[in-house]
């Protein structure tokens, strides 16, 4: 699977294993830049991660809150 801009993951690993995050950027071959309603900012190993089929489609200029609200909506709509 691509490891991408807006791609959902789930993380694996760590303290905030389980939770839902998106990719806001690649840093590099083996990490990218993760942030989600309960998954602080920080660098994630791509190993860490389980990537989902869904891709945010965000602009380029996209703030943090930007993916962390369109996560909050997506986690409401799969609720109801």
């Amino acid at each position: 699977m691509v490891v991408e801009k807006g791609r959902i993951a789930t993380k694996l690993l760590g303290r905030e294993a389980g939770k839902v995050c998106a990719i806001v950027e690649r840093i590099d071959r083996n990490f990218v830049m993760v942030v989600g309603p309960e998954v602080r900012k920080r660098r994630c190993n791509i190993r860490h991660l389980e990537l989902h089929n869904k891709v945010l489609q965000m602009p380029e200029n996209a703030t943090d809150d930007d993916y962390i609200n369109e996560l909050t909506k997506l986690s409401h709509e799969s609720s109801s």
